[in-house]
């Protein structure tokens, strides 16, 4: 019998994302792939540091504590097989027991989340993203130069997520992007008991409500949004039709989120928005969901 990942939550993640390449990627922008393979050849032994993710992914994979296959964690690379190979020893140094990937060297790897079964991908390049989104998985642009996670929580995964465009649709958010505020908080309060549609990382919520149910490592949730009273009640009332909990809520009526999310201190933290992300990144990891209407807005200075 051929080996199977299916009950698991599989994430799907570049070796950017996991491990700290940003001064080989240097090489790579200014050269060639020869130079970059070069580099990582000369440095094979060397362990990489831990990227923006690497605290997301420790604590993902000690769910599989005690033996029980909970979450598969797959490197999905745009490496070469060469360089491939520190990945695999930089994971094996740090204890992450991470068996599989696929080294594409240049190629855009999305694809291969089909046959992997992945409900999340995370990767620095806004190409693949925005393809896996278009696929239907769950995907964000790590931040590499975020803040990297707290280590206050050795013990417990935590995850914060937008709202609108992210765990749900930005069927609300056009409305606010065509008609303005007030004509947003009438719609919300007009269909405040008519769920929202499902957003992209619906399916990683449910994810880890499941894994929430399993002793020793703990879930923390938190829904970060700008949404304020009264359109706080369709968000709060769609988690409830789902039969979903989050532990914390934070309405902020278009507060800046970073310092309210360095309080919560989550392994990561996943927006749509390119100016809330930057805000979030200088105190957590983050990434961004290129989703929806408002996920190519500028960022404001």
């Amino acid at each position: 019998m051929p080996a199977t990942l299916n009950g698991q939550l599989v994430v799907a993640i570049s070796s950017r994302a996991l491990f700290d390449f940003e001064a080989e990627n240097e090489v790579f922008e200014a050269h060639d792939d020869h130079a970059y393979m070069a580099l990582q050849q000369r440095l094979l032994d060397e362990p990489a540091a831990p990227g923006v993710a690497f605290s997301l992914v420790k604590k993902l994979l000690a769910f599989n504590a005690g033996g029980t296959p909970r979450v598969e964690v797959v490197v999905l690379s745009r490496n070469d097989p060469m360089s491939g190979l520190r990945v695999f020893r930089s994971a094996r140094h740090y204890g992450l027991p991470i068996e599989r990937g696929v080294f594409t060297r240049g190629a855009s790897p999305w694809r291969y989340l089909r046959p992997l079964s992945a409900q999340l991908f995370l990767s620095a390049n806004d190409d693949d993203v925005r393809q896996a989104l278009a696929a239907g998985v769950a995907a964000a642009r790590v931040m590499p130069q975020a803040a990297r996670a707290s280590a206050a929580h050795p013990h417990e995964l935590r995850i914060a997520f937008d709202g609108d465009a992210v765990l749900f649709s930005d069927e609300a958010e056009q409305v606010f992007q065509r008609d303005g505020l007030a004509a947003f908080q009438a719609h919300e309060t007009q269909h405040a008991h008519r769920p929202l549609p499902a957003g992209p990382f619906k399916p990683v919520l449910q994810a880890l409500h499941v894994l929430q149910q399993v002793p020793g490592m703990a879930v923390r949730t938190a829904l970060v949004t700008a949404r304020s009273a009264p359109a706080h009640e369709r968000a709060i009332r769609t988690l409830m039709d789902w039969d979903i909990e989050v532990d914390e809520a934070m309405f902020l009526g278009g507060l800046a989120k970073g310092e309210f999310l360095r309080e919560f201190e989550p392994d990561f933290f996943f927006d749509d928005q390119a100016g809330h992300v930057a805000s979030a990144a200088q105190h957590v990891p983050a990434g961004q969901v290129a989703a929806g209407i408002a996920s190519a807005l500028p960022v404001k200075a």
